[in-house]
C-alpha cells in the first residue's frame, strides 16, 4: 500500500516469523465456526452491516469514484483519538534530529546519540541539519526507513529507542509534534505514554529490594512518604511539560497553533523487562499517580513482550496489578499483551497473554492482541471481551513492520466477527514513518471496509478512551450500534448541551459528531 514503509523478510528470526503467521492462519481458519467459508465468517462484523445515512452513501460514493483523492480524505476523515502511542517513538524522526542538534548531542558510529563533547568517532548532531547523507543514515538507524539488510524488523524496531533516547529529554516540545500531527490527522484525542519520575522510581526500588508478598512491598514503599514524593516529582514533570508544550505550540499567543486543540492525557509506563521491585514500584506510582492527577490515566507495560524477564515473570507482573488495582481501583490499566507469533518464544507462551491480561492483570484494554487465536479456549476469551467491552488497541502497521503479520495472518477480523471492540491506533509513528490516517486506508484496503464501517471505527476510538463522564452513546456501541443516550437523542438540543457540559467524553463525542457532519458535507456534495 502506498505510504507504507514495507517489510523486509532478510534473517532467519524474520523466516520463521512468516512461517509461523502461516501457521496462524490455519490455526484460524480451522478454529472458526462453520459456514460458507472461514474467511467469510472472519470478515464478518458485528452486528451486520447497519443501514447507512444518504450523507454516509454519498461519502462512500465519493471516495469509490475518486479513488486517486483517497489520501486527502483519509487524512481529513475525523479520527477521533489515538489510544496507543509511546511518546518518544511517536515524534518525527526529523524533529528528534532537530532536537539533538539544540543540546548539542553527538552520533557516534553506531549513530547513537550521545552527551557532548564529540570526541574522536563521533559527529555533532547539528552536522545532520546540513549533511543530507549524514541525516538520511540517522534516520535510518531511528526508524524503520529501509532499515539495514540482515536485520529483522522487530529487532531494529526495537534497538531505535536506544539509538535516540539522549534526544528525548524536552517531553513538552515533543508532544508538541505529536499533537501538531495528530491535529493535522483531524483527531481531537490523544493518550500517550512516558515514564513518570523514572529515576527515582529506579532508586526507590533498589532501596526497597524484592518482597514477595506484595502488601508488604507496597508499605514498604509507602513508609516515609516515599512513594508520595514521587508522586510530587512526576506532577511537577507534567507541569513543566505543559509549559513547554504550550510555549511551543504557541497556545497562548492569538495565533495558537492546532496541536493545542488536542486533548491530552498521559499513560505511566512500566518497564517489564527490570527486576521485580522496580516493576512494582511503577505500576504502584503510576496507579497512585493516575488516582491524584486527571492529566495521569492509566498505566501500561512496555519493552518487548518477548524479552527474557517479560517472559519469566509474565504471571507475576499480572498478580502485581491485579493486587495494585485493588489498592487503586479507580486509576485504568491498559496492557500490551499477545505481542507474540509462533517462532518468537515457545509455543506455551503464546497460550495465555491476553487471557492473563484481562482475567488477571484487570486490563480495560489491550495493545496488539496478534496472538489470539494461539490462546487457550481462545473463542471463550474473545466472547468474555466482547461481553464485558475489552477494548483492542490495533497498530496494523506496527504489526506488520515488527512481527510480519498482516492481511489474512492478522486477527483484526476475527476480533470484529466476535464483537469485540476495535480501535485503530498508531504505536510509534515517528519510527514507523506513518500517520493515524494510514492506519484508516490500511484498515479500509486490507479488510473491505466501507465509509460506515471506518466511521465506527473513529467513534471507538473516543468511545473507550479513558475521559472521565458518561459516553454520548447507549452502552455496548459496537455489538449494538452507535445510538444516542436519552439526554442526546437530539444532539444539538439544550439538554443534550447540559449534559455534555458536564461529561468530559460525551463532550469531546458530540464534538466528533459534528465534524463528521463537516467531513460528509464536504464529500458527498
Amino acid at each position: 500500500m502506498q505510504g507504507v514503509i514495507s517489510v523486509r523478510h532478510n534473517s532467519s528470526r524474520a523466516r520463521r516469523l512468516l512461517t509461523a503467521a502461516g501457521l496462524a492462519t490455519a490455526a484460524l481458519a480451522a478454529s472458526l465456526p462453520a459456514g460458507p467459508s472461514a474467511q467469510a465468517a472472519a470478515s464478518a462484523s458485528v452486528p451486520p452491516p447497519r443501514v447507512a445515512t444518504p450523507a454516509e452513501a454519498r461519502t462512500a460514493a465519493w471516495l469509490r469514484a475518486h479513488p486517486e483523492e483517497a489520501g486527502r480524505f483519509f487524512r481529513e476523515l475525523p479520527k477521533g483519538g489515538d489510544l496507543h502511542n509511546h511518546l518518544s517513538g511517536a515524534v518525527r524522526t526529523e524533529y528528534l534530529i532537530q532536537l539533538a542538534a539544540d543540546d548539542k548531542l553527538c552520533i557516534d558510529a553506531t549513530m547513537t546519540a550521545v552527551a557532548p563533547p564529540c570526541g574522536t568517532g563521533t559527529r555533532p548532531a547539528a552536522d545532520a541539519l546540513t549533511d543530507a547523507r549524514f541525516r538520511q543514515e540517522i534516520v535510518r538507524a531511528w526508524s524503520m526507513q529501509d532499515f539495514p539488510q540482515g536485520e529483522s524488523g522487530h529487532d531494529h524496531f526495537f534497538a531505535t529507542f536506544g539509538k535516540f533516547g539522549a534526544a528525548t529529554s524536552h517531553r513538552g516540545k515533543m508532544l508538541a509534534d505529536v499533537a501538531g500531527t495528530a491535529a493535522a490527522q483531524n483527531q481531537t484525542y490523544l493518550e500517550t505514554m512516558v515514564s513518570p519520575a523514572s529515576a527515582g522510581a529506579k532508586q526507590l526500588a533498589a532501596d526497597v529490594g524484592w518482597d514477595a508478598d506484595l502488601a508488604a512491598m507496597h508499605r514498604k514503599l509507602l513508609a516515609g512518604g516515599r512513594l508520595d514524593q514521587l508522586v510530587t516529582t512526576a506532577k511537577q514533570e507534567a507541569d513543566t511539560a505543559d509549559t513547554e508544550f504550550r510555549d511551543t505550540a504557541d497556545c497562548a499567543t492569538a495565533a495558537p497553533r492546532p496541536a493545542c486543540r488536542i486533548t491530552v492525557r498521559w499513560v505511566s509506563q512500566v518497564s517489564r523487562n527490570s527486576a521485580p521491585e522496580r516493576v512494582f514500584t511503577q505500576i504502584a506510582l503510576g496507579l497512585r499517580l493516575a488516582e491524584r492527577d486527571q492529566r495521569f490515566v492509566a498505566v501500561n507495560l512496555v519493552q518487548p513482550e518477548d524479552g527474557e524477564i517479560s517472559l519469566r515473570d509474565y504471571r507475576l507482573h499480572m498478580r502485581m496489578l491485579n493486587y495494585l488495582h485493588g489498592v487503586y481501583p479507580r486509576a485504568h490499566i491498559t496492557l500490551h499483551a499477545g505481542e507474540l507469533v509462533p517462532g518468537l518464544v515457545k509455543p506455551e507462551d503464546l497460550t495465555f497473554h491476553i487471557d492473563d491480561a484481562v482475567r488477571t492483570g484487570q486490563a480495560e484494554r489491550i495493545g496488539h492482541g496478534v496472538d489470539l487465536v494461539h490462546e487457550d479456549r481462545w473463542q471463550r476469551l474473545a466472547r468474555d471481551m466482547a461481553r464485558r467491552q475489552i477494548a483492542v488497541e490495533v497498530p496494523l502497521t506496527s504489526n506488520a513492520q515488527i512481527l510480519q503479520v498482516e492481511g489474512d495472518e492478522h486477527p483484526f477480523p476475527v476480533y470484529r466477527k466476535y464483537g469485540v471492540p476495535v480501535v485503530l491506533s498508531t504505536d510509534d509513528p515517528g519510527v514507523s514513518r506513518g500517520d493515524i490516517g494510514q492506519e484508516y486506508r490500511r484498515a479500509a484496503r486490507t479488510y473491505g471496509l466501507g465509509y460506515p464501517e471506518l466511521k465506527d471505527l473513529a467513534r471507538a476510538s473516543l468511545e473507550y478512551g479513558f475521559l472521565p463522564g458518561r459516553s454520548l452513546w447507549r452502552s455496548d456501541p459496537v455489538r449494538q450500534g452507535f445510538r444516542p443516550v436519552a439526554e442526546c437523542q437530539v444532539m444539538e438540543s439544550a439538554r443534550c448541551a447540559r449534559f455534555t457540559a458536564q461529561n468530559p467524553k460525551a463532550r469531546l463525542e458530540l464534538r466528533q459528531e459534528r465534524s463528521f457532519g463537516a467531513f460528509e458535507a464536504r464529500y458527498a456534495g
